[in-house]
């Protein structure tokens, strides 16, 4: 015998999937919505997801967004009601449905949003399923749409998520424009996540892809790469690639830099980040902008546990005495993100 989720939801279907053939995509719509009703009240929740993934997967095929997109609502708030986990068939689904109601209006914006915000609930991953972030980031930058696909690559964090942020951002910049801001793009998020890894495979990927493209960025003071520290048997050579843009040869530096730090426990990569960041800020240029130096505030405090500027002098009377009158208390400090200090390293100086 079959089992019962498929005997019930194939009679369902019976009913649906003929309506969306001859062309009645309402009366279809209606019908999978009460059915799903129906199953999701009685918690055959099983049984509810496959008629609606399967109706809003056929009538997206059929052109009918608005409908599709409903559905797919629907069939995430049923996942919500069991308690369904962040897994290759629940995301699967998803995938599918996402891909399929194309790109244009709002509708795939629509679905998207709330997959990730389901996921975001419903896994390990505050910010969202980065398998999920990484399809999303990719099918967008495939199509051509890199301002929407940026962030779903960097909220991704996987290396291969970094390695397409790279090669879509090369496509961006394209023969001719500048490519300096994209090197800060890439590589602050993923450090501000606390994601070395990301970080430092995108910036590698996206320098190397320029330079190949466009061999005139690289520095005629050198040539060839700069090797850092000393290389280990078996690994991949840790080098930097000295170019024309001070934005490619500081965030190489500031990745180095923070893959050797060990919060306050290393005084000489402390004081080597605040001479790095003080050099290039000196220079003018990108990173000393506003917000350049409001993340690499985030990272010192991050990788090197170096508080952040004071904006203003404290002032304990006046606070107790606003306090005293009704004033508002003075707004609590957030709490300081510091990450765990990494394992000692064998190349610990960066000049």
């Amino acid at each position: 015998m079959p089992p019962a989720r498929a005997t019930s939801s194939a009679r369902a279907l019976e009913a649906i999937l003929p309506l969306i053939a001859s062309g009645q995509p309402y009366e279809a719509h209606q019908k999978a919505r009460t059915f799903a009703s129906r199953y999701n009240k009685s918690r055959q929740y099983d049984t509810a997801i496959d008629v609606l993934f399967q109706s809003a997967r056929e009538l997206l095929k059929a052109g009918q967004q608005g409908s599709g997109t409903d559905l797919t609502a629907f069939l995430l708030d049923v996942y919500e009601s069991k308690g369904e986990t962040v897994n290759d068939e629940s995301r699967g689904r998803l995938t599918q449905l996402i891909a399929l109601t194309g790109p244009s209006g709002s509708w795939r914006k629509t679905v998207i949003d709330k997959s990730i915000a389901w996921s975001a609930k419903a896994g390990p991953h505050p910010g969202g399923d980065p398998d999920l972030h990484h399809y999303v980031g990719e099918l967008l930058y495939k199509e051509g749409s890199f301002e929407a696909a940026e962030p779903h690559l960097l909220a991704a964090g996987k290396r291969d998520s970094a390695r397409l942020l790279a090669e879509m951002f090369a496509d961006w910049v394209g023969p001719d424009a500048s490519p300096a801001p994209f090197a800060l793009r890439g590589t602050l998020p993923y450090l501000q996540n606390g994601n070395i890894l990301a970080a430092r495979t995108f910036i590698t990927q996206f320098v190397s892809q320029l330079t190949t493209h466009r061999p005139s960025l690289i520095s005629p003071l050198q040539q060839s790469p700069i090797p850092i520290g000393k290389s280990v048997e078996g690994e991949e050579p840790d080098e930097v690639m000295f170019t024309k843009v001070s934005t490619f040869n500081f965030a190489q530096l500031a990745v180095r830099a923070c893959q050797r730090a060990q919060g306050d426990k290393n005084k000489a990569m402390r004081e080597a980040w605040v001479r790095l960041c003080g050099t290039y800020q000196a220079s003018g240029g990108l990173v000393a902008h506003r917000e350049v130096r409001k993340a690499l505030s985030d990272i010192a405090e991050l990788y090197f546990a170096i508080p952040p500027p004071r904006a203003q002098q404290a002032n304990p009377l006046g606070d107790m005495i606003s306090a005293m009158f009704g004033g508002a208390p003075p707004a609590a400090a957030p709490a300081r993100r510091v990450l765990a200090p990494a394992p000692p390293t064998l190349t610990p100086g960066l000049d």
